[in-house]
């Protein structure tokens, strides 16, 4: 069974078209570029939040306290609640409407944004980072479910895919340089308060698009919470220590058992585990949780190295990651428009190689590196996930139909979240045991991880890239 035939089986019930709210008149028909413009606002309001704190996290743990698992947990209270509600959230896009659920989501992630900033403690800044992480998970399947539906040629909607996801790596980019600017200029809190500004402004857009359509879309809440259960497991297990870590790591065991056993009996799971028979599916997941790992576990530790290790301010170390940021940039330009002259496959191909490549050069950085020496060698792995992030997240959506968008937007970024926030737990605990060897260690099990997730996707196959 093909991967489309799969998705469309049962057939969805009618569609209809939601009703304004209260006293605002029906919203005029919305142009495909409006659309899209919105939808590349609200996802680089989310990304650039996941990224935006690393810089800011010395400054946290001096202010907060909490030590290493506690900077850990400020991270991945986000990442990991956004990973795991994003299966679920991609079948609530489809039920309630791409553009209602889009606004809800921004609305909730701009307050809890406004509590980060004032949060009086570190318990209560990682409780407002879960409800960032529930609103990003409802924002992120909305932003690319409104793109899909908005163009239907598959030539424009590809270009469409690959301007979203070059503008939501290049605000992921450019966090660590706003975040140190931000928190040189006033403290951390700025971090969240410049999501307020953005927030307002991207509900404005919401606000100027058409209705979405809304389908029948069941909800999979025992599939959803087993999920939970097990990514939270596992992130207690590889952040924590002792009695706590050990527990949580049955806990994992225990609720993935179960969740992979009712996702194989449910009518409609919330992750459709038949979507992974096709191997464009199963190569383009799996390349983007590898670059996520690499690209967000070497953002955290770099972070700790430029400021802890080499004693630099917030500011210097942002400006770090400038020549990072601009390789993002640079390469996600690119990368549309190798992708349009030769496919997605060679574009991904050089990505991860490029990548690759670039963790391994990044084994030379010592105590004693220069700091615009290692800003450079951080040049080739950002490049690398530029340029193979944009082809690889338009294959994925070439791959499944137009009305189960939003779940394949929900499985895709969940498992790039996921990885993420497991590459932030487990590198953060191999450099709190020493800080040279943890970066080493990462740095080869990122290297390895790209290797062979370059391999797939080099090996011909039904289903995989073509040229």
């Amino acid at each position: 069974m093909t991967t489309e035939e799969t998705l469309q089986a049962p057939s969805p019930a009618p569609v209809h078209r939601p009703s304004p709210p209260p006293g605002r008149a029906p919203a005029p028909s919305s142009s495909p570029t409006r659309t899209l413009v919105a939808s590349m606002l609200g996802l680089a309001l989310i990304l650039l939040d996941a990224s935006v704190v690393n810089v800011a996290l010395p400054s946290m743990g001096s202010s907060l306290g909490g030590g290493m698992s506690g900077l850990q947990w400020v991270v991945d209270a986000y990442t990991v609640t956004f990973a795991a509600l994003l299966l679920s959230t991609g079948a609530l896009s489809d039920r309630i409407g791409a553009s209602r659920a889009y606004t809800i989501g921004i609305t909730l992630f701009t307050l809890a944004s406004v509590a980060c900033a004032l949060a009086p403690g570190l318990a209560t800044l990682i409780g407002f980072r879960v409800v960032q992480g529930v609103a990003a998970a409802v924002v992120l399947p909305t932003t690319l479910a409104l793109v899909r539906q908005a163009y239907a040629d598959p030539a424009r909607r590809r270009r469409a895919v690959s301007l979203w996801a070059a503008g939501g790596t290049t605000a992921s980019a450019l966090g660590p340089v706003v975040g140190g600017a931000l928190t040189t200029a006033w403290d951390w809190r700025a971090v969240f308060l410049i999501n307020l500004p953005l927030g307002l402004l991207a509900l404005a857009l919401a606000f100027r698009a058409s209705p979405s359509e809304r389908r029948a879309a069941p909800l999979d809440l025992p599939g959803q919470l087993t999920a939970v259960l097990a990514l939270a497991g596992l992130a207690f297990a590889v952040i924590e220590k002792g009695t706590l870590a050990l527990v949580s790591l049955g806990v994992a065991v225990v609720a993935l058992a179960a969740f992979l056993r009712i996702e194989t009996r449910q009518p409609h799971p919330v992750v459709p585990l038949r979507l992974f028979r096709d191997r464009t599916v199963a190569v383009a997941v799996g390349a983007g949780s590898a670059i996520s790992v690499a690209y967000y576990g070497m953002l955290f530790v770099f972070s700790l190295f430029f400021q802890q290790v080499r004693e630099q301010s917030a500011f210097a170390a942002g400006l770090m990651f400038l020549p990072m940021t601009a390789a993002v940039v640079g390469a996600n330009v690119l990368s549309g428009r190798l992708a349009n002259r030769y496919g997605p496959r060679r574009p991904m191909l050089v990505g991860q190689s490029m990548s690759v490549v670039g963790l391994l050069l990044l084994l030379l950085v010592g105590e004693d590196t220069s700091l615009l020496l290692t800003a450079v060698l951080l040049v080739p792995l950002s490049a690398g996930a530029g340029l193979a992030l944009p082809p690889l997240t338009a294959l994925m959506m070439d791959a499944v139909p137009a009305d189960r968008a939003g779940v394949a937007a929900g499985v895709l970024n969940g498992a790039r979240q996921v990885s993420g926030g497991l590459g932030v737990a487990a590198f953060g605990a191999l450099v709190a045991n020493g800080f040279h060897a943890g970066l080493r260690a990462s740095l080869v099990i990122s290297a390895v991880l790209l290797t062979v997730t370059t391999l797939a996707t080099a090996r011909p196959g039904r289903g995989t890239p073509t040229a």
